[in-house]
């Protein structure tokens, strides 16, 4: 079956993380994504955290550019700016990450694109959003925790900041960023109008604690940090006897009697000390923590997972990632897929984890080589082989080699 997206193309100028996983997730669901690179090395991520033993193939590259297709051109050349404005000639959208004012010295800004394709939806993954001083500054993932107020509120009460162990930031700018590219499709078909959008990752971050910073401002009081999961006995983690941590999320007034009935202590449910669910999350609660640390402490996690689960009590195991690989829910849902290549043992990959059932979700291949696709794309815009070869012999499209020193 097709994708949601099938005939949409997509002109992918982007590096790293936080736009490139955007024209991921566009990949995924059947759009026609064209990375262009430079023509020496390409994407810098192609040689970030290779694996050697599996001929150096780069998982981080891999995740990000799954499914896309590669073209390489040198941009700083005039014929190369040329040859990508007639690239977007036929082309729904334009993603770049690159600071504002880097596109635009090499020709390709909004207006560029836009006068020789005026319903382009042209897309801008930036740091700190369009607008004010630093609009043009650069910014990695964990800037954009750092500024946009996620890093205060995670690692140790008395510890430093920390970043989130994930990418958070790329990964939720890139979300973002796809989302906001289908609106501005949505509304070119509706009108036929092209448009500017731009997501960033201050905004991003911020996004992802939107009712957190709404209500500072309703309370002006400052979330604190805590030294474990949460400030409730039933919104934490605890450990089990074998060493293995599992999680209770239960909200307001719920599950208490079921929990003491499963840890075997029902004479808790009537204590003066936690008789109310103000005083259990409140002025009792890290009494209630330790002793549900020490009751936990007799059995194994999975053990405590099911019997509460059983209860209605919501919960669940804290996992790694060789724990995730053989999750029969993450298997089910096909939140991990075999995804072929040609010179080695499938690659488990996560696809965009959205489930349509007329147009089916999917990974369509791996990450291109730098190039792979230069010849095959010029020749859809319509170039010829006499142009293309010009090209090459031009130094403009690759890949081609550094010399070496």
């Amino acid at each position: 079956m097709s994708g949601a997206l099938e005939g949409v193309r997509i002109l992918d100028m982007t590096i790293w993380q936080q736009g490139t996983s955007a024209s991921a997730m566009l990949a995924d669901l059947g759009a026609d994504v064209i990375k262009v690179e430079e023509p020496s090395s390409g994407d810098p991520g192609r040689g970030l955290l290779r694996v050697e033993r599996e001929g150096g193939i780069s998982g981080y590259f891999q995740a990000l550019n799954r499914g896309k297709r590669s073209i390489a051109i040198d941009l700083k050349q005039a014929n190369g700016r040329d040859a990508l404005l007639r690239l977007a000639r036929n082309a729904d959208a334009f993603l770049t990450n690159y600071r504002p004012g880097v596109v635009e010295r090499l020709g390709l800004g909004y207006a560029d694109l836009a006068n020789v394709n005026p319903s382009i939806v042209y897309a801008r993954a930036s740091g700190y959003g369009p607008e004010g001083p630093e609009a043009e500054q650069g910014s990695f993932d964990i800037l954009g925790q750092a500024r946009g107020g996620l890093m205060a509120i995670t690692g140790e009460p008395d510890g430093m900041p920390k970043n989130v162990g994930a990418p958070i930031a790329d990964q939720a700018g890139g979300m973002m960023a796809a989302f906001a590219i289908l609106a501005a499709l949505l509304h070119r078909e509706r009108t036929g109008e092209g448009q500017e959008v731009d997501v960033s990752l201050l905004g991003s971050v911020m996004a992802l604690q939107s009712f957190n910073i709404t209500q500072y401002h309703l309370s002006g009081e400052l979330p604190r940090r805590f030294s474990r999961a949460g400030r409730t006995p039933f919104w934490n983690v605890y450990r089990g006897s074998d060493g293995h941590y599992f999680a209770i999320g239960m909200l307001l007034n719920r599950g208490w009697q079921d929990i003491c009935d499963v840890i075997g202590q029902p004479e808790l449910i009537d204590e003066e000390r936690f008789g109310h669910y103000r005083d259990r999350v409140g002025e009792h609660a890290a009494e209630l923590m330790s002793i549900l640390d020490e009751a936990f402490a007799q059995r194994p996690a999975a053990e405590w997972v099911r019997l509460l689960g059983e209860r209605g009590v919501f919960c669940a195991p804290v996992q790694d990632y060789e724990a995730l690989a053989h999750d029969p829910q993450v298997l089910a849902n096909h939140y991990l897929v075999d995804v072929e290549r040609p010179d080695g043992a499938p690659l488990r990959m996560v696809p965009t984890p959205v489930q349509l059932s007329k147009t089916p979700v999917a990974i369509r291949g791996m990450a291109p080589e730098l190039g792979q696709h230069t010849e095959e794309v010029l020749l859809e815009a319509g170039f010829s082989w006499p142009e293309i070869e010009a090209l090459r012999g031009e130094g403009v499209i690759g890949p081609k080699q550094e010399p070496e020193v």
